[in-house]
């Protein structure tokens, strides 16, 4: 059976131009295309879940306008569970917009809406869909993120948070146990105080981390450095997969959302981290955001052609 797995993050519409160069203040340029695609966290995590063959309910809102209804209607095309992607009169679809010019480099203006909206009670009906397991980031409001590690605990739910964005001023100890908490190295050594430019370092920032927040297990998110895994006792390292990299804009998503694919349906933690490498690494080797997300026939073919051993 297909793993089902919760995605609750934010949505977005977004408006992504694109132009040879960025105007300077006050000035205007002629871009040369533009488009409305789903954007945010939620989509991101939603997509790659589904590509990889798990059945992903999405929880989060958008405004009741045409952007939330287009959302949800391009999410449920994609076979995407929006049962739990509420509709809100008092605020506006989530809205990023980016303007990207010929180099690749993109600046983004983004406008939260409804996301901000979300409550306990929209994730508390969520968790009704009985899923294997569920995904969160720091993205969403704080008391979302607490009520929903409180309430994953409680009904023994695998509960995977990622760390991201980065937030000191968050404060860990208010959530409860999960099952994996996954920053980056920025969120890492905004947390604990400790670069993790090292195995040592990364290490004594991980122990740090542990004191700061429960989980079964700790995977650090490295880039091109690969992934660092602490399970309370002991660490592996995860090499990195050499690609030249052409957007890395949503890797750390694609990498959470694969990781809990294969640790649902394996149950093997080193594994799935090989797993989640290896899509992170096909997913940047590509241009785009939604559209470079590898299918799990895609994701298989690279695995094996690399000789990657999961």
């Amino acid at each position: 059976m297909k793993p089902r797995i919760l995605a609750i993050s934010p949505t977005d519409m977004e408006f992504v131009q694109r132009t040879e160069v960025f105007p300077e203040a006050g000035e205007t340029v002629v871009g040369s295309s533009y488009d409305n695609i789903p954007g945010g966290e939620g989509a991101e995590f939603a997509v790659t879940l589904t590509m990889l063959g798990a059945e992903c309910i999405l929880c989060s809102r958008v405004g009741a306008d045409s952007n939330g209804q287009r959302l949800r209607a391009q999410f449920r095309e994609m076979g995407i569970d929006t049962r739990f992607m509420s509709m809100d009169r008092r605020a506006a679809t989530g809205l990023v917009s980016a303007i990207t010019d010929a180099t690749g480099a993109v600046r983004r203006v983004s406008f939260p809406g409804a996301n901000l909206l979300i409550s306990a009670a929209d994730t508390e009906d969520a968790f009704t869909s009985i899923p294997d397991a569920a995904i969160i980031s720091l993205r969403s409001p704080d008391k979302i993120v607490t009520s929903v590690s409180e309430y994953a605990a409680r009904k023994k739910i695998p509960l995977m948070i990622d760390g991201g964005p980065k937030n000191p001023d968050f404060q860990l100890n208010r959530l409860f146990p999960c099952e994996i908490f996954t920053p980056d190295e920025e969120e890492l050594l905004a947390f604990t105080g400790i670069a993790p430019s090292n195995t040592e370092n990364c290490l004594r920032s991980v122990i740090r981390l542990s004191s700061l927040v429960k989980a079964k297990y700790y995977i650090i998110k490295m880039g091109d450095r690969g992934a660092f895994l602490y399970d309370g006792k002991y660490y592996n390292v995860v090499l990195p997969i050499n690609v030249d990299a052409a957007d890395t804009a949503c890797a750390g998503s694609v990498f959470d959302a694969a990781l809990m694919t294969e640790y649902v349906r394996s149950g093997d933690i080193m594994r799935s981290v090989h797993y989640a490498n290896a899509a992170a690494a096909l997913t940047v080797s590509r241009h785009g955001s939604l559209d470079s997300i590898p299918t799990g026939e895609e994701l298989s073919s690279f695995i094996e052609e690399r000789g990657i051993q999961l």
